[in-house]
């Protein structure tokens, strides 16, 4: 008889307390012994000479459903997260109808229950008019917390406002995410737009209008003494300024941000348009020694796909956003390779960090007790990112034809083996997240 399920030998496991050889046993989902392991299991899996990180949670994705499924399901996008090592995605309230209301926010947990191929939580989106359900919603279970809109948002997801922003901090008790771009200042710049030339998206879109919002976020998190998660940060100031700030603020970077500059606009066009924009390369590397001091806490992709012909429209009608949950681990495994940041803080940025900000339950570390949920790279692979391998809908990726060194071999999802070397194995098994701040009592 078995002892345990699955046993993973002979991989240099990469966790909080360094790197070393280790095997991992997995027993009904969950890591059931660490080290050297002489007992039997159903299946052992040989990883030398690979890494095995903790499952990726990617925080930031925009899987469009309901209502914009034509560019995005859950489905879809969750298969693209799993194709790329993540094993669990936090995904954002702006779908159609949006996520404010308990109802909304169950269906989604329903229709992602045992559809999606990773686990996940859903935002609820934070408005003027949900404030007092608030308290409750976000305690529902399976959901990340409340995320709210000061920019670039339609309808009632957008709380410009600052009375707006301090009556949702004052209600809630979570940690509340973020888009912090300035909205007032957005409507009278939108004169700096030019016809054709997404180039002068970061014009319109400067940084002066991220960090004027952010500002404003940060002192109304101080006047209502609550914690403020601050989305994909994309400027040298903001670093600067959120360093002061740590104790009310944790900060997001992406991987575009952190890989691209201006000269995208010049290959890509309105396919490396997004908010907040993509900046010169001072900006960049100011976002890199954000990483490299420890003031970005979390990467999250900001996976917001949409269609060819919607990214085809002339600039300014051309849709803000692009794809990014596949390739967030080996765009990153790439930096790792070159210098920019050590293996041990990529995994705190993927894992310890999303665990510490949010407080998920079991997930976050290889741990005995722990959900056995694992990135398994190989960080010495070579391979060429394609629109071919991109499993969103969307079908496209601003890194096609870009070589990388570090590539995620196996995702494993509570135990399951639901990636291995480029195939899916096992489909459909995702599940909400839970969350210490909302266990049920």
């Amino acid at each position: 008889m078995a002892q345990y399920d699955t046993i993973f030998k002979n991989a240099t496991v990469v966790n909080q307390d360094g790197e070393g050889l280790a095997d991992i046993a997995v027993l009904n989902g969950r890591i059931a012994a660490l080290g050297t392991i002489e007992g039997s299991a159903a299946e052992t899996v040989d990883c030398k000479g690979l890494h095995i990180l903790p499952g990726v949670i990617d925080t930031q994705v925009h899987f469009r459903e309901p209502g914009l499924t034509h560019k995005e399901d859950l489905e879809s996008g969750s298969l693209g997260a799993v194709m790329g090592g993540v094993t669990g995605v936090f995904e954002m309230p702006n779908t159609n109808p949006l996520t404010t209301t308990r109802e909304t926010f169950e269906a989604k947990i329903a229709a992602g229950t045992n559809r999606m191929h990773c686990d996940f939580a859903f935002y609820i989106g934070g408005t003027h008019e949900n404030v007092a359900e608030l308290p409750m919603l976000e305690k529902l279970p399976g959901c990340a917390g409340v995320k709210v809109f000061m920019g670039s948002s339609t309808g009632s997801l957008l709380v410009q406002d600052d009375d707006g922003v301090e009556a949702i901090l004052r209600a809630i008790s979570r940690r509340a995410a973020f888009h912090s771009e300035d909205e007032y200042m957005l409507e009278e710049r939108k004169h700096l737009r030019v016809p054709g030339d997404p180039s002068s998206h970061p014009v319109w879109r400067s940084p002066e209008v991220a960090m004027s919002c952010t500002t404003r976020l940060v002192n109304l998190a101080r006047k209502t003494g609550k914690r403020i998660h601050v989305l994909h940060i994309s400027t040298k100031e903001e670093i600067v300024y959120l360093a002061d700030h740590k104790d009310v603020a944790s900060v997001e970077v992406t991987p575009h941000h952190l890989t691209l500059d201006e000269t995208a606009y010049t290959r890509l066009g309105t396919y490396a348009q997004m908010n907040p924009p993509v900046r010169d390369r001072d900006h960049r590397e100011g976002i890199w020694k954000g990483v490299a001091n420890g003031v970005a806490d979390i990467l999250g992709s900001d996976h917001a796909p949409h269609t060819r012909e919607e990214k085809d429209h002339a600039y300014p009608a051309s849709h803000s956003g692009m794809t990014g949950v596949q390739t967030l681990v080996p765009t990153m495994l790439d930096h790792v390779n070159n210098g920019k940041l050590s293996l041990q803080r990529f995994v705190d940025m993927t894992s310890h960090g999303p665990n510490r900000l949010f407080g998920i339950a079991n997930k976050g570390r290889i741990a005995v007790g722990y959900d056995a949920d694992l990135t398994i790279v190989d960080l010495k692979r070579r391979e060429t990112i394609t629109n071919s391998w991109i499993r969103s809908r969307a079908g496209w990726t601003p890194y096609d034809g870009v070589t990388v060194t570090g590539w995620p071999v196996g995702t494993v999802v509570r135990g399951n083996k639901v990636m291995w070397q480029g195939e899916l194995v096992t489909p459909s098994k995702g599940q909400p997240m839970r969350f210490l701040e909302a266990l049920a009592g």
